[in-house]
């Protein structure tokens, strides 16, 4: 079984949007480490696995390059691009001081009337875990953080921090499937939202810079604190 074929994150794509399919299937394979960096990966192949033709397959590769996630080998297809350890921690720091402060002010306003609704995006992330779904927790993930940011009112901040979580690498996400470090990282979603309902500021820029933190720690394979 080759590196392709093994991938929990590939699926076979709906019929329609093939291109954003195939190029979510990817990134959540390149951003979880199921897709290594160096790996090569060539559009025939990916087309077959995916089970569509070559263009969607190259249209998304191409839209990957420009996030560089990719970059094109020649006469061979593409090769997943390594990332500096600089380049992550940068990343890291520009989201913490994007997402910390914006939740530190989204407790002072926390609309108490919505926390069901908060409730069960956090579930969705806990349900993912247990499941062992990368693609789900990483979209409920992002469900989550989004919908949260949104109350700033602010979209280009909402934008910004997508963008910033779309550059994101958790190269060993995919090996941290089933521990209790995920398991725990996923609670921490339930546990943020008591602290924004009960005002908790100081304790929210805590939990916020520990759980963005967390791609430098845990998901990148080290223990925290160590990175």
């Amino acid at each position: 079984m080759d590196a392709v074929t093994a991938l929990s994150a590939i699926r076979q794509p709906e019929p329609a949007s093939l291109r954003e399919q195939v190029e979510r299937a990817l990134s959540v394979a390149i951003i979880a480490g199921e897709l290594a960096p160096g790996t090569l990966v060539s559009v025939p192949t990916l087309a077959a696995q995916f089970q569509v033709s070559a263009t969607p397959v190259r249209e998304a590769m191409l839209d990957l390059e420009k996030r560089g996630f990719v970059e094109p080998v020649r006469n061979k297809g593409f090769r997943v691009t390594h990332v500096k350890e600089e380049d992550l921690v940068e990343i890291v720091q520009v989201r913490q001081m994007l997402e910390v402060p914006a939740m530190v002010a989204v407790t002072a306003t926390f609309p108490h009337g919505r926390v069901p609704e908060f409730r069960a995006l956090a579930d969705d992330i806990v349900d993912a875990v247990r499941r062992s779904d990368l693609p789900a927790y990483l979209a409920a993930d992002l469900a989550f953080h989004l919908t949260l940011l949104r109350l700033t009112g602010n979209n280009r901040l909402v934008n910004l921090v997508a963008d910033m979580r779309s550059q994101t690498r958790m190269t060993g996400l995919a090996n941290m499937l089933g521990t209790d470090q995920l398991t725990e990282s996923a609670n921490e979603h339930h546990t943020l939202l008591d602290l924004m309902a009960a005002g908790r500021t100081d304790d929210v820029q805590k939990l916020m810079t520990r759980h963005v933190g967390h791609v430098l720690g845990w998901w990148a394979g080290l223990p925290e604190g160590e990175q």
